[in-house]
């Protein structure tokens, strides 16, 4: 459903964000035209007239400015309802929203780059690494045991719901970023190699977004 005879929602992004992340698969799987504006995480000055709390993702809707990946993930379902995010199933609706809260504040702040980087420098890289491990050891390790009895080819059925825009850019930051071995997590990589055959899901990853810088940048990753 494209956004014609209107003006374009507008989205303030970063391309190695996943939060942002999140929010573009949201976009794309409901064919939502939108204006994808980069910025860059070291000049946020602009951004934060837009979102007060100077991060991605914003998105814009005329007037209606929305700065929270889950707030705005949940505004595109009810505005552009089709296909649905959320199944009408009671169990696996609560699942679904199990598995966003788990990684929504169980894994990424704990690994987003201001957190680690403050956490270096009053320790050390080791240290840093360490902490960052420890998050995405034990929120994969919980959404291993939730999602173990319920998947289909994606994380509640045969169906793209709200978990899975929660755990592509997770799983895709924990392995490319990380260098996390998803051995021990056979559910969430069934779920991720599934998901490289979605082309809503590729043409979200931050390779291919406006933003992506021609080699790799040593900028910080924002939220």
């Amino acid at each position: 459903m494209a956004s014609s005879g209107a003006e374009k929602l507008k989205l303030y992004s970063y391309c190695k964000s996943s939060c942002s992340h999140r929010v573009r698969i949201a976009l794309s799987l409901k064919g939502i035209e939108y204006e994808y504006i980069g910025v860059n995480p070291l000049m946020r000055d602009e951004l934060v007239k837009i979102n007060p709390m100077g991060a991605v993702p914003a998105l814009v809707d005329g007037d209606v400015v929305i700065s929270d990946s889950l707030a705005i993930i949940m505004y595109l379902d009810e505005k552009y309802p089709q296909p649905p995010l959320l199944p009408r199933d009671l169990h696996k609706r609560s699942v679904n929203y199990q598995a966003a809260s788990i990684v929504l504040s169980g894994i990424q702040p704990y690994q987003n780059t201001p957190v680690a980087r403050y956490i270096e420098e009053k320790s050390n890289a080791e240290v840093k690494t360490a902490w960052v491990n420890n998050a995405l050891t034990k929120g994969f390790t919980a959404l291993e045991k939730l999602l173990v009895g319920c998947t289909g080819r994606y994380a509640t059925g045969d169906e793209v719901y709200l978990a899975d825009l929660f755990l592509a850019p997770q799983i895709h930051a924990a392995i490319n970023r990380f260098q996390i071995n998803m051995e021990p997590y056979p559910t969430l990589a069934k779920c991720y190699e599934s998901y490289n055959h979605l082309p809503a899901f590729q043409n979200a990853v931050p390779e291919k977004q406006p933003d992506t810088p021609a080699s790799p940048p040593s900028d910080p990753v924002p939220p």
